[in-house]
Order: C-alpha cells, then sequence, then structure tokens
C-alpha cells in the first residue's frame, strides 16, 4: 500500500503520534494518536505488497483471532483513507 501523505512516527510522552511533515502540516491540522497495533501495522503497511499480506504479518505477530485482527486493520486502514493517508 502506497502513502499519500507524509507522517512521522514520534512517541511523546509515552504516547505514538503519527506528526505531518512538509506540505502536510498545512493541509492537515492535527495529530493522529495510535495504539500498538496502529503503530505496528502503520510500520508495516508500505512493506507488505496487500492487505492480505498486512494481515497475516498482523496473525504471526499477536495471538489474536484472524476475524478481530481483520476487523482492526479495517477499522484502521479506514481512518487513514477516511483522512486521505493511503
Amino acid at each position: 500500500m502506497e502513502l499519500k501523505k507524509k507522517f512521522v512516527l514520534r512517541n511523546i510522552v509515552g504516547e505514538t503520534i503519527l506528526v505531518p511533515i512538509g506540505q502536510n502540516n498545512e493541509a492537515f491540522n492535527g495529530l493522529i494518536s495510535i495504539n500498538e497495533l496502529g503503530k505496528f501495522i502503520w510500520e508495516n503497511i508500505e512493506s507488505a505488497k496487500d492487505k492480505e499480506e498486512l494481515l497475516q504479518r498482523i496473525l504471526d505477530e499477536y495471538e489474536v483471532d484472524k476475524d478481530i485482527a481483520k476487523a482492526d486493520l479495517d477499522e484502521f486502514l479506514g481512518k487513514l483513507k477516511a483522512v486521505d493517508i493511503i
């Protein structure tokens, strides 16, 4: 998957945040706070060839039911699509 906008991952006072950089800073007014799974997805999103590979990476990393992992992945990707990041 390809990211349309540039964000950097930062840990600020124990919280994982996506911070817009460059011109995105002007266009996207705010920060995105993400949990551990969101961080894992973010760190793997561009190197995975598709959503299925990303789902398999989640299943390999975490002890979670496939349906729950898929629902969480769909929700996170949906939020990124909603703000035009992917």
